[in-house]
């Protein structure tokens, strides 16, 4: 029986997911946070700030406190933390309560302090365990880690992208990209306004990553509304699939660039277990259009979309803070 509070926090350059012990996940929303320029207020978090983002409301500055997965605002990201941790509802009890915080590979002990404070201003009562998101990863997709079962997962978030081989609850082999979903979109934006005199908006070019992607045959094209560069006016435009592909070349390639290098690089023992479980693509970038296949076609290995890639991360975060023992221990900070 669980006598302490218990939280799992993905804390995402795009969205930030919570999970409570014996509740599940509570919260699953954007890393944003809305300040009121004149008191310094919160005004809002998560989706209600996230959906100002780019209307450039009066008096109101949204600001996303994440960059490449990790801490870019300390303030405002302690403020988001606070606003989704007090929704969350945690009960407070006389022990600590246990966090476990999920944290990219190639971040640095700067980076990973920064959460420990972060975390540490709102629940002073806190004993954190930071585990390196693609652990975290491979739990979510169902990887026995506490049996040492081998696994290669490439986790495609909004700031990084993961690449590692795993085994036995620990990181085998590891490579961190700081480019991810948000790189996508603002590749889209820049090619269509060059192509096309048209300034995209975030969420345009969210919508063209993930139903166009990578598979651009030179027929496929979708509409979109932007402002005409020239006329500074909306204008709706038919975006072709091979402008938003030719975007996201150099993107791809380096993330597949990436797992061939890893794959190089594999210890012998563990070949069996990566070709017979497939590489697992997890994260909000393992659903572009085109991507598996890629890395299918360049590895020669099967590839395969994990249940729910948006949420594996955090789901494998609530896992290790139920059923931790035996598992990775990331760095530990008792506040």
């Amino acid at each position: 029986m669980r006598f302490r509070s218990g939280v799992a926090i993905d804390l995402g350059t795009v969205n930030t997911l919570v999970s409570v012990a014996g509740r599940g996940l509570v919260i699953d929303e954007p890393s944003a946070i809305a300040l009121d320029r004149a008191t310094g207020r919160v005004a809002a978090v998560g989706q209600a700030a996230d959906a100002l983002a780019g209307k450039e409301p009066q008096d109101i500055e949204v600001l996303h406190p994440l960059r490449n997965g990790v801490i870019a605002d300390l303030d405002a990201a302690s403020a988001m933390l606070q606003g989704f941790v007090r929704r969350a509802k945690l009960r407070r009890g006389l022990l600590r309560t246990a966090a476990v915080v999920c944290v990219p590979g190639g971040a640095t002990w700067v980076e990973r302090r920064s959460l420990a404070a972060a975390l540490s201003v709102i629940r002073p009562r806190c004993t954190l365990q930071l585990v390196d998101e693609p652990i975290a990863a491979a739990a979510g997709a169902g990887i026995d880690l506490a049996q040492g079962a081998g696994a290669f997962i490439v986790d495609v978030g909004g700031g990084t992208t993961e690449s590692a081989v795993v085994a036995g609850g620990q990181i085998v082999r590891a490579r961190s990209l700081r480019v991810g979903g948000n790189a996508m979109d603002d590749a889209i934006v820049t090619a269509v306004k060059a192509e096309l005199g048209l300034m995209l908006g975030r969420n345009a070019a969210r919508t063209l990553k993930t139903t166009l992607g990578l598979a651009g045959d030179g027929t496929g094209r979708m509409e979109t509304v932007g402002v005409d560069a020239a006329r500074r006016t909306p204008r709706v435009e038919q975006v072709p699939g091979w402008l938003v592909a030719q975007a996201l070349e150099h993107i791809a390639t380096a993330i597949v660039d990436c797992v061939q290098e890893m794959l190089s690089d594999i210890p012998p023992n563990l070949a069996e277990d990566v070709v017979r479980g497939k590489i697992r693509l997890a994260g909000g970038g393992a659903m572009l259009p085109g991507l598996a296949d890629r890395i299918e076609a360049a590895t020669g290995i099967p590839v395969v979309v994990v249940d729910d890639p948006l949420r594996c991360v955090a789901r494998g975060a609530a896992e290790i803070l139920e059923h931790g023992d035996g598992l990775q221990q990331g760095p530990v900070a008792q506040r």
